[in-house]
């Protein structure tokens, strides 16, 4: 992506960097470009596919090309964006909190099916262990209104970014966060109908073959439960 006097379209930008990114190891390298692209642009994703033909100006070339720079690094986009998207909802994402995956959504499914459509109006208790970036407690809350969720982790950075996105989803007044290892510092007597959670669940053997763009961005300590990676569900 040079700066030479060549035309750089939208589309030229996206054909030429989804080729490097894929050279780089990227899994999803149009997508990754597509995203970085529309990030540099300030404009949403889909917006794209109307600008194909617009010459990028030297502001966004250089905002796109040190974000390329950092992806082929091996940088999450999740991390270069601040942000994912998970159950139709944008959630705030840093460096101090795992990247949500869609498999996890299966989580928020399956608590509502046991809750079922007729009961979602009912007043529930719900906790949810190891929140990280909120998107259980969160997500949960959305969905049933009449919830009052208990959200923990043991990382005071990653309340931080969950406290964020509950008052960004409206929903911060049902969710209360607690810095507490599992469930240990609960008010006496608390109980709760459900209790959801991803915990940690890497060894420490299998952490040391997980991909370099989980291993080496990606906070450890919410992927690594020790020694077996049962601990923490135990």
């Amino acid at each position: 992506m040079s700066s030479s006097t060549e035309t750089w379209t939208i589309l030229r930008l996206l054909q030429w960097t989804t080729d490097y990114l894929a050279e780089c190891g990227s899994d999803n390298p149009r997508l990754d470009a597509e995203l970085l692209l529309a990030e540099a642009r300030g404009c949403s994703r889909i917006q794209l596919y109307t600008a194909f033909d617009e010459v990028a100006d030297e502001r966004v070339r250089t905002a796109f090309r040190e974000l390329v720079r950092r992806r082929a690094e091996g940088i999450p986009v999740a991390y270069l964006v601040g942000r994912r998207e998970f159950y139709s909802r944008e959630f705030r994402v840093t460096p101090d909190v795992l990247i949500p995956r869609p498999e996890t959504e299966f989580v928020v499914t399956t608590l509502l099916d046991l809750v079922g459509q007729e009961n979602r109006n009912q007043p529930l208790a719900i906790a949810d262990v190891g929140t990280g970036s909120g998107i259980l407690a969160i997500c949960l809350a959305a969905e049933l209104p009449q919830s009052q969720v208990t959200a923990t982790d043991v990382s005071p950075a990653a309340l931080d970014v969950a406290r964020a996105n509950a008052a960004m989803h409206q929903v911060q007044d049902r969710i209360r966060f607690l810095e507490t290892d599992i469930l240990e510092t609960l008010p006496a007597g608390a109980t709760f109908d459900f209790v959801v959670s991803n915990p940690p669940y890497v060894s420490e053997e299998e952490y040391a073959d997980l991909d370099r763009t989980v291993r080496d961005f990606e906070p450890r300590l919410a992927l690594v439960a020790g020694p077996s990676g049962a601990e923490v569900i135990e």
